[in-house]
């Protein structure tokens, strides 16, 4: 089935934006790939930076209710962040355009729509925060600087667009579960059964 115009805009602009980058993708560019003209290409996008944020909105919005429905009823810090980071880890895999576009391209905004995005980043990012939040308390992670490990795991899930092919060594599960292990070892993950007080080895 042939896909509508405002489709194959969407989809030309993910391509392109991921690509060559927001400043690097001219009107006739997207306009050529949507196989419509440049005139007529406004009727289905709104501006460029219109197309740029609701690309960015979607993929968050989508990530956040993902996450949710992942952690609904679980309290273990650990399970959460094993939870976030395979999810984080199949997002980016199964759409490196999308989230590459999240990740490289939230700068050349303009502020109100920056706002909006920066927004949605933050709220996806306070289930982190608060997964390591509540490790901390319970003496099940041990990092001294909680928020400089979260960005550096985050960024860390976020290279996964740029590299992974369903072709390589592991399939998504077994990478997922690999970077869920490298994430409780930054975190300093206490083995299960080990509480505040205790020692490492005791």
């Amino acid at each position: 089935m042939a896909l509508a115009s405002g489709q194959r805009v969407r989809r030309a602009a993910v391509k392109l934006f991921a690509t060559r980058g927001f400043h690097g993708t001219g009107i006739r560019d997207l306009a050529r790939a949507a196989k419509l003209s440049s005139a007529s290409l406004y009727h289905y996008m709104g501006t460029k930076e219109e197309l740029l944020a609701d690309i960015m909105r979607d993929c968050l919005r989508d990530l956040i209710t993902a996450a949710n429905e992942a952690l609904d009823g679980v309290q273990d810090p650990r399970e959460r962040v094993i939870r976030l980071v395979t999810l984080h880890v199949r997002t980016h895999a199964s759409q490196p355009e999308e989230t590459r576009i999240v990740d490289n391209e939230i700068h050349v905004l303009s502020p109100n729509a920056r706002r909006s995005v920066i927004a949605l980043r933050d709220e996806y990012e306070r289930l982190w925060d608060q997964a390591i939040t509540d490790g901390l308390a319970q003496g099940v992670f041990r990092t001294t600087q909680p928020a400089v490990t979260r960005i550096a795991l985050l960024e860390m899930c976020n290279g996964v667009a740029r590299w992974y092919s369903p072709r390589g060594q592991l399939c998504l599960d077994e990478l997922g579960a690999h970077f869920a292990e490298l994430a409780l070892r930054g975190l300093g993950a206490c083995p299960h059964g080990c509480t505040e007080g205790r020692s490492w080895g005791e």
